[in-house]
């Protein structure tokens, strides 16, 4: 049985997503808490079967919500939503490099009317279990965006699709992780349990206050890091396979729609 969203929950996404719309850029970790956030990757039409296959191939990181097709804009997870508009930041890639990052991804549909965009499961969404919980996020109570960190661990490639795994991290209190591991494991649509507990080194990672995403974590006495597979893993896809042209969400700044989070908890 669907879980709906509550008509404030709504107002909340709703509202949300305008702002974006008429151009604010703030990354949306708490924002319209209770509702699923999604990563976006839009890519060509010839480019869109092998990203599926590497999403399927990938789901730890890469759990796709939806498919919008070519030559559609609006989300069916956020009806009269604009996936041009409705993200606080956007990156456009050529040939595999950021080219620019905008605030309105209109112009890039006009360059390529055949995008096809997946939206794809984010950590946002788990937050909002671990806050219920007791269990503090530290990027919130900064007001910083969640640090992000490219890895040794090679995903499984699908056609000219290749990268490594990127994760995020969030400093935990040694006597909770159990917990966060148990809440966020119910949620495997939003990348699930962590990846990894402890040893950033154990993944490549030299140094936690240089994420290679968003900004530095700040780690405190009895704290451990713990780490999830990250809707941003397409991203180091496109820089390590250099498709000729692709959007996406800036990290931390992603789409909200109109699903609760209950409807994603198995």
């Amino acid at each position: 049985m669907s879980v709906l969203a509550t008509p404030d929950q709504l107002a909340d996404a709703r509202a949300a997503r305008r702002a974006y719309r008429e151009g604010l850029a703030e990354p949306t970790s708490g924002v319209a808490a209770g509702l699923t956030q999604a990563n976006l990757i839009a890519v060509p039409a010839d480019w869109a079967f092998e990203t599926l296959l590497f999403a399927q191939r990938n789901p730890k990181p890469c759990p796709v919500l939806e498919v919008i097709e070519q030559g559609r804009v609006e989300s069916a997870l956020a009806p009269g939503s604009d996936i041009r508009t409705d993200i606080g930041q956007y990156r456009i890639w050529r040939d595999g490099k950021l080219a620019e990052e905008v605030t309105d991804a209109t112009d890039a549909w006009d360059e390529h009317p055949d995008l096809v965009a997946f939206l794809i499961g984010c950590s946002f969404t788990f937050e909002a279990g671990l806050v219920e919980a007791g269990i503090p996020i530290r990027h919130q109570e900064l007001g910083r965006n969640v640090p992000m960190y490219r890895t040794n661990v090679s995903c499984a490639p699908a056609g000219r699709l290749s990268g490594e795994l990127v994760v995020s991290m969030r400093p935990i209190p040694a006597s909770r992780v159990a917990d966060a591991v148990q809440i966020s494991g119910r949620t495997p649509a939003v990348h699930g349990a962590p990846v990894h507990i402890g040893d950033p080194a154990s993944l490549g990672i030299l140094d936690l206050a240089a994420p290679d995403f968003g900004d530095a974590p700040e780690m405190r006495d009895g704290e451990i890091p713990v780490f999830w597979a990250c809707g941003v893993t397409p991203q180091a896809a496109i820089m390590a396979s250099r498709p000729p042209f692709a959007v996406t969400h800036s990290p931390g700044y992603m789409f909200i729609t109109d699903v609760p989070d209950a409807e994603y908890i198995v």
